[in-house]
């Protein structure tokens, strides 16, 4: 079997912390810029800052644990020998010497002796750059599930009337698909045109009817079939992990916010809503803002505040925002970056993760961790609309939670597809 030499890029560290762990029985080389640009990112608060500390300690743990040069090779776990490459030769190298350009000009270097070098990056750019100096390059592979394989949450099966006609008169129905996720939801329908919706109880193997819903909340009802079932997802306190996915106008955000303030002010079930989202710019940044966190935060989070304004609006038929202060004033609705959220314990709160789709898998592993006892978590984002460079629609957190958690019968999942924000923007999802 032929022994590969991966050359590792800075950002497939920053992105797993454990990467030098997932290849086996290989060849692996840190070229020396790749430390110094983790050197530099050590010092930062943020994710990226825990990542660079956590393998520099790795690195170093490898020279204490056994003898051996680094700049010669020591073993690593499955079989892999990790070496730092520290020379630099120019030669017949076509790039220019730039800093960002060295570890390609090292991993060109070793290619020179060894066909099967591989440049492994998280950035498209270094990876197109690499197959133009006739280096071999690929994608960091681990913490990716596929997005168009991912379950919809829900789907469609073809049953006689009579079925249908039982599951309305018993209340349930019994169900053996064998590949149906827990907390899926079944439209059925008959030749005789008589349908039904039921969610999958994979604990009881049963079709279950959705929860009964006798009035508005705050304002606001389920305008198709997708909307339903995520607001039964939403609703369901034995549920607690939801992830919502689709384009903009599908209600993600309005179906989270809308149940979470029901669950928390009408119900008294959680003692408070947290909000959070990643602070990944859309365009070009407008570089710090002033003031306090809380006034920086006002900022990002004001698609939150949009839909807060519209609900309480929703809710009592007028346009006055009495009822908005009302929320605000009463502290028990937070706005949080996600930056911050780490090395909280947060019991018995709602918590809500927009725009999930710019968090890295680790960095969502770090929100889910935190909850608390009674906490329900609901994460939501179109894996489609990424800012964050170095992710996809494969590798988000968003994408790797719903595939890592569809066995799990505390978890529920629902894709929207149908803009019903405005005509305009319906059409928009779809020509643009």
């Amino acid at each position: 079997m032929t022994r590969n030499t991966y050359v590792i890029d800075t950002n497939v560290l920053l992105h797993d912390s454990n990467a030098l762990n997932t290849f086996k029985e290989s060849d692996i080389v840190i070229p020396l810029p790749v430390l110094e640009e983790l050197d530099d990112l050590k010092r930062m608060n943020d994710e990226r800052g825990k990542n660079a500390r956590h393998v520099i300690r790795f690195i170093d743990s490898l020279k204490l644990r056994q003898a051996g040069s680094l700049n010669q090779g020591v073993e690593g776990k499955n079989g892999n020998i990790i070496r730092v490459h520290s020379s630099i030769e120019k030669g017949t190298f076509p790039l220019p010497m730039e800093r960002t350009n060295h570890k390609l000009l090292m991993a060109y270097q070793i290619a020179q002796n060894n066909p099967n070098v591989i440049f492994i990056s998280k950035d498209l750019v270094m990876r197109v750059k690499a197959e133009a100096v006739g280096l071999k390059s690929q994608d960091y592979e681990n913490l990716k599930f596929s997005y168009d394989g991912l379950y919809q949450g829900y789907r469609k099966i073809e049953v006689p009337k009579s079925e249908i006609d039982l599951f309305f008169k018993d209340g349930s129905m019994a169900f053996e698909g064998k590949d149906i996720q827990p907390n899926e939801y079944c439209l059925m329908t008959s030749p005789e045109k008589s349908s039904a919706v039921a969610r999958y109880n994979a604990k009881e193997k049963r079709l279950e009817p959705l929860l009964k819903v006798n009035q508005d909340i705050w304002g606001i009802l389920p305008l198709n079939l997708e909307q339903k079932c995520a607001l039964d997802l939403l609703l369901r306190d034995e549920i607690k992990l939801v992830t919502l996915v689709g384009p903009a106008g599908t209600g993600k955000t309005l179906l989270t916010i809308a149940a979470g303030l029901r669950k928390v002010f009408d119900e008294g079930l959680y003692s408070r809503i947290l909000v959070s989202r990643p602070i990944v710019p859309l365009g070009k940044d407008i570089g710090y803002l002033p003031g306090t966190k809380e006034e920086k935060l006002l900022h990002w989070m004001q698609p939150i505040y949009d839909n807060l304004e519209f609900l309480c609006s929703s809710s009592t038929g007028n346009g006055n925002n009495e009822t908005k202060d009302y929320i605000m004033e009463s502290g028990k609705i937070e706005m949080e970056a996600v930056t911050y959220i780490r090395g909280r314990s947060l019991p018995k709160i709602f918590i809500i993760v927009d725009e999930a789709q710019n968090l890295t898998p680790h960095e969502v592993k770090t929100i889910i961790s935190r909850a608390g006892r009674g906490t329900k978590v609901v994460l939501t984002g179109d894996p489609t609309q990424i800012d964050n460079p170095y992710l996809d629609k494969d590798s988000n957190g968003l994408t790797f939670t719903v595939g890592k958690f569809s066995n799990e019968k505390i978890a529920g999942h629902m894709s929207l597809e149908k803009t019903e924000r405005s005509e305009l923007a319906a059409v928009a999802v779809e020509v643009m």
